[in-house]
């Protein structure tokens, strides 16, 4: 005789009905059932060492795969570990879906112990939050959150299964929700009519290729339409990569949010056209100090900001409406490429300073170059949060989308080696980096041991300084004393090694690049403690550009 089906088995169907293959987490008592059901199932349940880790691991798969990645925890403690990385997904548009365990519902023999309402935790921090009292709701929830998770705008979504709903039975003959093709709607005639009436009306305008711009089914769309209209485009951080970084048209990549060598263009533009920009970025230009009309083009109306008010939108399929517009245009734009080809050699010229000097430690520069050098077109770098994120957000070249994992938006510490780890999950055929500080790369270091149980092909760069540099050069550029910001570091070669990993110390600036072929060679896990020079972090970012911006002013 068969056993009955439960809640749990329900629940499991549809993730299966889903196209699900991995669930991320550190389940408990209250999901056992789950467990046992994720056992019968071809799912794969990767276990981590934080639950943290495996929402941004989730988080990371969504981001990659345009599907939500899945991650479950078990009540309490365990669920609260996912707050951080529900954050990261929700501003970080990444589809996800969050699964928690709770204490029975319909009886109580443990009075209020571990217990905390999630639910409402979960709110403000995701799409959905949802609590599934009965096994007959399940099918219908699942589809839910799915759909939820995965469309424009993605994010994160919460179902909590306690423990009673997860045992009982399940409904005779209930099973998963079918699935159907969601259509996104398109912009109206005359939204299109006027942007392209704009853009033939500039003189000078400029593509900014934002978050959404960076999805994986809109690339050819994104290319076609700047290579067609043949006009320079920058990117935000997070829309960095969505078009060849090489391209003729390419002029940079805005690190900074204002006084940066690109944000000369950006004056000298007399309209941009905005492609997915989302405003939970570090705003990439000051629009009160830019002065030209800027055009939104969105799969959601703007959210207005004060620092960014876009005088038209074209709302809809972003790939849809930018064929739209440039087929209303007509042809490649007249004068765009042209006045700003002198611009746009002076700005990447800037940005590739310093990138081969010898000093050591080394400079940020020299790092972003070595890496860029060892990594193929296809390879993924992952960065946690530091300052090496902002060189690499200016320097580094990218030449297929999602190549360069960042986070311009929750901007966390602690996400690059989990985010590494999806990533060298799903690539396994390609080279994958992370790249952390000392600071970051401490908070989730324990997942060393997850990846090296899932036998991964990982190197990890931690560039050490042994302070949080990044607010260490806010500190200074405050004007307030070098304090509380420093810390001490284990031997990372020894770490890594407890772990059963490689670990590498690198001894010059010559030592970095062979270093890291070295590691990508060998294959698994390896650690490169690199020591990293951060005085370039006043003399460029406030020196350099404040004497940049005098002379632009007297001129």
């Amino acid at each position: 005789m068969a056993a009955q089906r439960t809640g749990s088995d329900l629940l499991v169907e549809a993730l299966v009905n889903e196209g699900v293959d991995r669930v991320f987490g550190v389940p408990g008592e209250e999901n056992l059932d789950i467990v046992e059901s994720l056992r019968r199932s071809g799912i794969d349940l990767v276990v981590t060492r934080h639950e943290q880790s495996a929402a941004f691991m989730a988080a990371t798969y969504g981001r990659l795969t345009g599907k939500a990645g899945v991650c479950l925890t078990t009540l309490g403690p365990g669920a609260l570990n996912l707050t951080t990385g529900a954050a990261y997904a929700l501003l970080g548009a990444m589809p996800m879906v969050m699964i928690t365990g709770q204490k029975p519902i319909l009886k109580s023999r443990q009075a209020q112990f571990q217990i905390v309402d999630i639910v409402a935790t979960m709110r403000p921090l995701t799409k959905s939050s949802r609590q599934i009292v009965s096994t007959g709701a399940i099918p219908t929830l699942v589809r839910n959150a799915f759909r939820i998770a995965q469309e424009e705008r993605p994010g994160p979504v919460h179902l909590e299964l306690p423990e009673d709903i997860a045992a009982a039975p399940a409904p005779e003959g209930l099973g998963p929700v079918p699935l159907h093709p969601l259509e996104l709607p398109v912009a109206n005639d005359e939204a299109v009519a006027k942007a392209a009436a704009m853009l033939r009306a500039a003189q000078r305008p400029l593509v900014m290729i934002g978050a959404a711009g960076n999805r994986r089914h809109l690339v050819p769309a994104l290319s076609d339409f700047v290579r067609g209209m043949n006009i320079p485009f920058f990117n935000t951080q997070m829309g960095k990569g969505a078009v060849d970084g090489n391209s003729g048209l390419y002029i940079g990549t805005a690190a900074l949010s204002e006084g940066d060598y690109l944000h000369d263009a950006v004056t000298k533009a007399d309209l941009i056209l905005a492609i997915g920009h989302d405003v939970v970025e570090k705003p990439p230009f000051i629009m009160e100090q830019a002065g030209q009309k800027v055009i939104h083009v969105g799969y959601q109306p703007a959210d207005i900001a004060e620092v960014y008010f876009p005088d038209h939108e074209v709302v809809g399929d972003i790939g849809a409406s930018l064929a739209r517009i440039a087929e209303a245009f007509g042809g490649p734009h007249p004068t765009a490429a042209e006045s700003f080809a002198a611009l746009r050699e002076k700005i990447l010229e800037r940005a590739a300073a310093d990138g081969t000097s010898g000093r050591f430690p080394l400079l940020p520069q020299r790092i972003v170059h070595d890496v860029r050098a060892v990594m193929p077109q296809d390879g993924v770098v992952a960065l946690d949060n530091g300052m090496y994120k902002i060189w690499f957000a200016r320097s580094y070249r990218t030449h297929v989308a999602n190549t360069i994992l960042l986070d311009n938006a929750l901007a966390t510490m602690g996400a690059g080696l989990p985010s590494a780890m999806a990533a060298a999950m799903l690539h396994p055929d390609r080279r994958v980096m992370a790249v952390c500080g000392d600071g970051g790369f401490m908070m989730n270091s324990q997942e060393l041991e997850t990846a090296i149980r899932l036998k991964l092909n990982l190197v990890v760069v931690i560039l050490v300084d042994n302070a949080y540099g990044m607010i260490r050069w806010k500190q200074e550029a405050q004007g307030f004393a070098d304090w509380g910001l420093t810390f001490g570091n284990p031997d990372f070669v020894t770490y890594a090694k407890a772990y059963g990993a490689t670990g590498w110390n690198v001894e010059s600036a010559g030592d970095f690049a062979p270093t890291l072929e070295k590691a990508f060679a060998q294959g698994g896990v390896h650690l490169v403690s690199v020591p990293v020079d951060y005085t370039e972090n006043s003399r460029v970012f406030i020196e350099e550009l404040r004497s940049h911006a005098s002379a632009v002013e007297a001129d």
